[in-house]
């Protein structure tokens, strides 16, 4: 098999088009790979958040390098996919009303906070800052926030909508997800989160503060047993110094007494970046939280490194989907 398909074109990145299913599907069928359900390591790939609206140059909230950092991800898939067991993209997904968009706060001033405004307990308190949905809810929830999970509210641009553009994961990186899936015979999984109104949901795990009497509003223990059974996972997307790192440290809470599931995790430190503010270096505070992980067990490692935890197939016989 050539390193990479023949319908795979890196300049096409970061743009809108309809991929062409028929050549991927072709691709996929003379790539001549085992099915994934005969694999002797169980090999779990997660791809978090790499979604138009936080990776493309017109995203509304785009991370400087996501496009550079997609490029080396797809390739990682091309040179291992006939190792790579199962493939789980994580989708950030919103709605208008959330605690963290514009339209749930007012100001004194009668507008709703600019993005990457900081609310705060005190801020309320004050009255700088009012919230226009389930006020007793919110507020609790600023000083929950702040007293639990040591953090401020921040209030983001409108993004990942469901069902916009901006949602839909970049087309060439869904082409390589849909070549491994029909190549490998292996059904993608796409994990949503983040539609909870009333939380932030940074982590594919969990969000920051349970809601429970919604169906995402909880730690995902399903998908953490599937993690926990795999041989390897490796780890991918955006944005480092949010979604992925939130997602990472809950892995790291999870598993801390059973350090050989932290020896599992295999970070690809190449294949994200973080978002730029203007006053905090996220990517500094990501580096030095992520080295501190590392020195409790995961890995950080680059998407060109080799992999010593891959083994080939070796069965090629017929596996039904259901």
């Amino acid at each position: 098999m050539a390193e990479f398909p023949s319908f795979y074109n890196p300049h096409r990145i970061g743009t809108l088009y309809y991929p062409d299913m028929a050549d991927i599907a072709y691709a996929a069928g003379q790539a001549g790979l085992p099915p994934a359900a005969a694999d002797r390591q169980k090999v779990h790939l997660v791809i978090i958040d790499m979604q138009v609206d936080i990776c493309h140059d017109q995203g509304s909230l785009h991370v400087p390098g996501a496009l550079d950092d997609i490029r080396r991800l797809i390739e990682f898939i091309y040179r291992n996919g006939q190792n790579i067991t199962n493939i789980t993209c994580s989708l950030d997904s919103h709605l208008p009303y959330q605690i963290f968009h514009p339209a749930w706060w007012t100001g004194e001033d009668g507008n709703h906070p600019a993005p990457f405004t900081l609310i705060t307990y005190d801020d309320i308190k004050k009255g700088i800052w009012r919230p226009l949905v389930a006020p007793v809810q919110s507020t609790n929830y600023v000083k929950v926030l702040e007293q639990q999970a040591k953090k401020v509210l921040a209030i983001w641009p409108y993004h990942v909508g469901i069902g916009s553009i901006g949602y839909a994961l970049d087309p060439e990186l869904w082409s390589a997800v849909m070549w491994h899936a029909l190549a490998r015979k292996a059904q993608p999984t796409w994990l949503t989160k983040g539609s909870v109104p009333h939380t932030e949901h940074y982590s594919i795990i969990q969000p920051e503060i349970p809601v429970p009497n919604h169906p995402l509003g909880g730690k995902n223990k399903p998908f953490l047993d599937t993690l926990e059974d795999a041989d390897a996972i490796v780890i991918a997307g955006e944005a480092e110094s949010h979604c992925v790192l939130e997602s990472v440290e809950d892995l790291v809470d999870e598993f801390g007494d059973r350090p050989k599931v932290l020896e599992k995790i295999y970070f690809l430190r190449d294949c994200t970046s973080a978002v730029v503010h203007p006053d905090i270096d996220f990517h500094a505070i990501a580096t030095r939280q992520l080295e501190a992980f590392a020195r409790q067990g995961i890995n950080l490692i680059e998407s060109t490194d080799p992999l010593p935890f891959l083994e080939p197939a070796v069965s090629t016989a017929p596996v039904a989907i259901y």
